[in-house]
């Protein structure tokens, strides 16, 4: 089998997750899956200024959620960063066989501007558990969610949003609402886009597809982790988190489907091309 290399952009800054051990294992699961070598997967620490990957050296990129604000300020690696999705772009206007890339929540909020799309602004409180996720009629056409029912369920986990689509600038690029997030008829509030199709190569969600529902489960379960969502949230929101990790139509169905679907859609784009 021919390579296919696939990039992660690390978003969390060193910064203690369980984001990058869940898209890790899914990048090795798919490669392992296709008979190719583990090693076929880099990983850049974007946020500590490392130079950054060659669009031409790989196949397909994964930029992960992290902390801290999302808001742009100018800083050297969201230069870089932008760069990088510019490269990404002019590539793709070229080439024949595509590169592919996913957003993951922070990163999701950082194209959102690039494209200037809409607004980030910061949440009355913190959206955070597990949440059902409710696809648009776009969504029906997207490979990524092919094999998940509607609603379906995600692992939410955020301060800020992406509300007010600016419809023009939707419409001159081509970009498409994919996903909102859970109707709150009592909550006279605006409902977050929760994923978009930025470009024809370019999709993202501001929720995590590669939360790993038994690793979420031992990391909740830990009485350190337990406290903390109690105080935060109440001890109705933990037990009703914990309930949704354990039931396989929801966390465990997401994880197996949206960024294993990314995967093999890049992967088939540049080896049916190639074939052809």
């Amino acid at each position: 089998m021919s390579d296919f290399k696939i990039a992660i952009l690390d978003m969390y800054d060193d910064a203690p997750n369980e984001g990058m051990r869940c898209i890790k294992t899914l990048v090795e699961d798919f490669l392992q899956s296709k008979g190719i070598s583990e090693a076929s997967y880099s990983i850049f620490n974007v946020r500590k200024g490392v130079s950054l990957p060659s669009v031409a050296d790989f196949d397909a990129f994964i930029s992960t959620g992290g902390p801290g604000s999302p808001i742009l300020e100018n800083s050297d690696w969201e230069t870089n960063y932008f760069q990088l999705i510019e490269a990404l772009l002019e590539y793709n206007k070229k080439s024949e066989i595509k590169k592919q890339l996913f957003a993951i929540c922070h990163s999701f909020q950082l194209l959102y501007q690039y494209f200037d799309l809409g607004i980030i602004t910061k949440r009355k409180s913190t959206s955070f558990g597990v949440m059902p996720i409710h696809k648009l009629e776009p969504a029906l056409r997207e490979s990524i969610f092919f094999g998940l029912e509607e609603p379906f369920w995600a692992v939410d986990s955020r301060d800020f949003q992406a509300i007010v689509p600016n419809k023009k600038r939707f419409k001159e690029i081509g970009a498409k609402i994919l996903c909102l997030e859970k109707n709150r008829p009592h909550v006279p509030l605006e409902r977050a886009i929760m994923a978009i199709r930025f470009t024809p190569e370019i999709v993202g969600t501001q929720f995590h597809p590669e939360a790993d529902a038994e690793g979420m489960h031992r990391y909740f379960k830990t009485e350190e982790k337990k406290q903390a969502v109690i105080t935060n949230f109440g001890e109705k929101k933990y037990h009703s988190m914990i309930e949704h990790l354990e039931d396989p139509d929801k966390i465990m169905l997401t994880e197996s489907v949206i960024l294993p679907n990314f995967l093999e859609h890049a992967f088939q784009q540049k080896f049916e091309i190639i074939l052809d």
